[in-house]
This record gives C-alpha cells, structure tokens and sequence, in this order.
C-alpha cells in the first residue's frame, strides 16, 4: 500500500517566512546550497522553494545556485560508477560540450537545476563549475568565470566576496559550502590535470586541486568561533553566514588542520 506523507508540509509561504525569520533580508545576494528532501513534504516542490527564496530576497535581491557539471570530465577518473577502460577514448570523443543554456546541472540537488532552467537566470562559463544566478546581480556575478579557473579569483564566488554576500546552507551540511574553496586558491596546494569535451574536441587544462575533504570540521569550527544563524525552515536545519566571513576562516584553518604540499 502507498505510504502516507510525512511531514512537515512546506509551502512557498513556509519557506519565505521561515527565511526571513532566519535573518535574509530583500534586496541582499545569497548563495544557496540546498536538499529537496531535508524540508518535507513540498507543496509544489522546487518551483515552491525557489519561488519562497526569491519572494524572501524581494525584487532587488539576487539568488546564486550552483550548477556543477562534474559529469563532463575524464572518465578515467570516475568511480561513481567507473566505466571500463575500453570505453574512454570513445566516451572523450563523442562527449557534448558544455553550453550553458543545455547542460544540466549534476550531484547538486533538484533546486539548482530549477533555478538554472527559471525565466532570466544566467549561468557562467566554467564546463565543470558554473553557477546559474537570477536577479539584478546576476549578470555581474556569472559574468567572466575564467574556463581555467573552477572556483578561484576567477570565479563567481570571488565576486560574491566581494559584493558582501551571504551563504545559505538549506538542509545540507558545510562539506557542501563552495565558498571553503575559494580559500584554497590563496594558500599553498598541489596542481592537477583535469580532462574534460572543449569546442574543439578533448582539452586537458591545468587547474589548482581542490577537495572537500574535512570540511565537515572546517565549518564545525567555522561555526564554534564565527557568528553563525541556524533555525528551521520546514524540517530542514538552516544557517547563515557571510561568504567573506567562511573564506578568511579557511584562510586561517585549511594551512594547520589539512596541509596540501604544492
């Protein structure tokens, strides 16, 4: 027999008030990492989450998902599933490039892809990173993303920085924060060939290496000894912070607690 709905049942107004109870304020610029399933049951799924995150953040605000298409890479170094060796050269050869306006978003949840396909979003230009964006910033915060440069200066998360905005973790923990990464391109770390479809057939670029690994306990103590606002919305656990606050903190923590020779 089919299982009744376990709740809490969340609407478009569930979510825009519990965010402005939380602290999000119209007008201001948030990135957003979310999970569908961490709210409840949804009334309207994600077109009602983002529709509750753009009426939170007002006409003026501006909204930043990302949009990561990590599928578009060498499959000899794919373990999600692994692919038999027999295949790469054919799989190289034959994978679409990146196109913005096509190429779904992948491992980042149902909300972001909602988001890239909502009327007006743009998206940036990075094949493996992008991040898709909707309100009066978004064209300056897509905008440039260096196609040698995931989630560095280059990227859409040093524009946030620098524009003062803020991250919303919706139900997902800090091991999914992007902003730790741009703390990665300004200490000491190693350097790595990424493979990946070009316009002009397979590329190989050189690119800083970047890893979520620890940064479940980078954002525990993030966390411990930064101002951090955490509260519901629906069943979801929340927190708020701002991106500039997260990146100098890994700045100072990554270098002592997870050292990366160059």
């Amino acid at each position: 027999m089919p299982t009744t709905p376990t709740g809490p049942l969340v609407t478009r107004g569930t979510v825009s008030d519990r965010l402005r109870a939380l602290g999000v304020e119209p007008g201001e610029i948030l990135l957003t990492h979310s999970s569908l399933s961490s709210l409840g049951w949804v009334c309207g799924g994600p077109v009602a989450v983002v529709q509750g995150l753009l009426d939170a953040l007002g006409p003026d605000g501006t909204l930043v998902v990302p949009t990561q298409s990590g599928d578009l890479s060498d499959p000899a170094v794919w373990r999600d599933p692994p692919v038999p060796e027999e295949w790469w050269e054919t799989i190289r050869a034959t994978m679409p490039p990146y196109d913005p306006r096509t190429t779904p978003s992948r491992m980042v949840g149902v909300i972001p892809e909602t988001v890239r396909t909502w009327p007006g979003a743009l998206r940036s230009a990075h094949p493996q990173t992008s991040f898709a964006a909707l309100g009066p910033h978004a064209a300056e915060i897509t905008a440039g993303h260096a196609t040698d440069c995931r989630l560095g200066g280059a990227s859409p998360l040093a524009r946030l920085e620098r524009l003062g905005a803020r991250v919303l973790l919706l139900g997902v923990g800090y091991d999914s924060c992007t902003a730790f990464h741009l703390a990665e391109y300004r200490i000491p770390g190693p350097l790595v060939e990424v493979g990946r479809p070009g316009p002009y057939g397979w590329e190989r670029i050189i690119e800083v290496s970047i890893s979520s690994d620890r940064f479940a306990e980078l954002g525990h103590d993030f966390e411990r000894d930064r101002p951090v606002v955490r509260g519901p919305v629906g069943g979801a656990d929340a927190r708020l912070f701002p991106l500039a606050d997260a990146v100098a903190y890994a700045e100072r923590w990554l270098p002592v607690h997870r050292p990366r020779a160059e």
